[in-house]
């Protein structure tokens, strides 16, 4: 199953489905087997990257509707 991306307001990122999650080196997280994860979007996890729901503590606020994109701009050539 293709991973699905929720943006929850107020909230963090959760993703669900087949996924691996990597640092800037390209090594992966050990997941554990989960197939669902939430990541950090206030900045203040003590788990960073992971959500450790600290948000709703710290008065994180965000509010997120879905919208286009514009095209993306033309690479330089």
């Amino acid at each position: 199953m293709p991973a699905t991306i929720t943006i929850r307001n107020n909230g963090s990122i959760r993703i669900d489905g087949e996924f691996t999650i990597l640092d800037q080196d390209g090594n992966p997280f050990d997941l554990g087997g989960r197939t669902t994860i939430s990541l950090c979007r206030c900045g203040q996890s003590s788990n960073k990257p992971f959500c450790d729901s600290t948000h709703k503590s710290c008065g994180f606020e965000s509010m997120i509707v879905a919208r286009a994109l514009p095209p993306p701009a033309p690479k330089p050539t």
